[in-house]
């Protein structure tokens, strides 16, 4: 699912809701989630999850094509892990 599936799922369940104002509150929420994420800080979404950001290292790793060591720079990445309810919803 992609974020247009997203606001075209809600606009289909809530068919009161305008899809502007639908696709303004899912653009804002996705926005200051990422806002928050570059920002270094965890968030926590009750029931579904938490996001924080992990520092991976740098490290060496080989081209398959022609062997050559290749140097992976250290990143940050984000982490998701999910919430009880949303595992428990998951493996029924």
């Amino acid at each position: 699912m992609n974020r247009s599936d997203l606001i075209d799922g809600l606009a289909a369940r809530f068919g009161n809701l305008k899809q502007n104002d639908i696709d303004f509150a899912a653009n804002t929420i996705l926005d200051a989630m990422g806002d928050a994420l570059f920002a270094g800080r965890r968030m926590e979404i009750r029931g579904f999850g938490s996001f924080s950001m992990k520092q991976r290292q740098g490290r060496i790793r080989r081209n398959p094509r022609n062997g050559n060591s290749v140097t992976v720079p250290e990143r940050r990445v984000v982490h998701f892990k999910p919430g009880k309810a949303l595992r428990e919803s998951v493996d029924k």
